[in-house]
């Protein structure tokens, strides 16, 4: 089969007012960042998630680098966080000095276990990390208990979870500090990019934002509050260029839009594979009852030995399918930077059982119905050649 027959992982979308709002940055002459288009984005997003301040980003990255500096994170201090997650997640934190203490996913979620959690976190625990994952909210109540018990911040490592809530709430600005993420394989996109949210109440948006302008109060320069800049506190360059802000901005402006077409397919998978999963041949995600997700990604649970098979008979099948995250407790670096606390083997089984299918907006049915094909094809008989497997469906429904 061809390359250009297989059905790709992922593909960027364009809305359609990108470069307009691209071209109308350079034609103001305010290319640098945290001008106009800035401004409109950090209202947005404030808007979405509830946050008291947003201050955009060049990444996610940049967002949690800037959450570690804010909550004074140094040597000697432990961050607890899942293994089940991106390095960024806890390079954040690593680069600061601090110990990381890897726990368990719960087996259903695949988001950070609170009950595992708590065994965890001890006198020296500075702060957690919830990583929504697939954009599923963690138990936001409970980490939130056991923070406060602790006396640790909590960080919401939202970059999955733009638009998903946790019982009416928006995610992202529940915890003391939060990031997002814009990357391109995110629902909402500006190629590279994330956001800091800083919560109604809180006492560092004046610090963030000399932290994210190289340690200067430079922002209160051009707000006309001090008549020049110098250098204030430690601090780096986070802030993202103007036109990735111009782009983003078309992009926040559909939000809605993207969230639908994203739901739309992730329903579609979910109702096509109930029956595999009645047959015990695979787990679909689950989302608690008082959670709503934004349909980031659809992901399968197989037996753990056939996942680098699967994935290539998909490939001949003509679809894209990956897997996920090494647990950073079994990683060269988090062995350096961290410690386990247990033997994990939820986050184990999900490293070596997941498979996440292609689900980005501008699928239309029949590009959806070929991956639920390739992927009854496969799992259903995995011998069988290349071919729709909807009379297959039927006769062994």
């Amino acid at each position: 089969m061809r390359r250009l027959d297989i059905v790709p992982f992922n593909r960027p979308h364009v809305v359609g007012r990108e470069f307009d709002y691209m071209q109308e940055a350079v034609e103001g002459l305010h290319l640098s960042g945290d001008g106009p288009f800035t401004k409109r984005c950090e209202r947005r997003l404030g808007e979405l998630t509830g946050a008291g301040a947003t201050l955009l980003t060049h990444s996610c990255t940049a967002a949690l680098e800037m959450a570690a500096l804010l909550l004074e994170i140094e040597p000697g201090d432990e961050v607890v966080l899942p293994s089940f997650t991106f390095s960024s997640s806890a390079n954040a934190f690593a680069l600061r000095g601090a110990t990381l203490v890897f726990v368990d996913v719960r087996p259903d979620t695949l988001n950070v276990d609170e009950e595992q959690l708590e065994l965890a976190v001890g006198p020296k625990t500075k702060a957690i990390v919830a990583v929504h994952y697939a954009g599923v909210p963690c138990e936001m109540d409970a980490l939130r208990s056991i923070a406060d018990a602790a006396g640790a911040f909590l960080v919401e490592d939202a970059a999955q979870a733009l638009m998903s809530t946790y019982r009416d709430r928006p995610l992202g600005a529940i915890g003391d500090l939060g990031a997002v993420s814009f990357h391109e394989t995110k629902n909402v996109i500006s190629g590279e990019g994330g956001a800091l949210l800083v919560p109604e109440g809180t006492p560092w948006l004046e610090r963030a934002e000399i932290i994210r302008e190289k340690g200067t109060d430079r922002s209160k320069f051009f707000r006309g509050e001090v008549d020049r800049y110098s250098w204030i506190d430690i601090g780096s360059s986070y802030i993202p260029s103007e036109l990735n802000a111009a782009f983003l901005w078309a992009q926040l402006e559909a939000a809605e839009a993207i969230l639908e077409e994203r739901l739309r397919t992730w329903r579609t998978y979910h109702e096509a594979f109930a029956e595999l999963e009645q047959r015990g041949l695979v787990r679909r995600p689950i989302v608690p009852t008082h959670c709503t997700h934004n349909a980031h990604l659809y992901y399968l649970l197989v037996e753990e030995t056939t996942v680098a098979s699967t994935l290539e008979l998909l490939r001949l099948n003509g679809v894209s399918a990956v897997s996920h995250y090494v647990p950073l407790h079994t990683s060269r670096a988090g062995l350096r930077h961290g410690r386990a606390v247990g033997d994990l083997p939820h986050t184990l089984r999900a490293s070596e059982s997941l498979i996440r299918l292609p689900l980005w907006v501008g699928m239309d049915a029949a590009t959806i119905e070929r991956v639920v094909d390739a992927v009854y094809v496969v799992l259903a008989a995995p011998r069988v050649a290349a071919g729709s497997a909807r009379s297959r469906r039927g006769s062994q429904a």
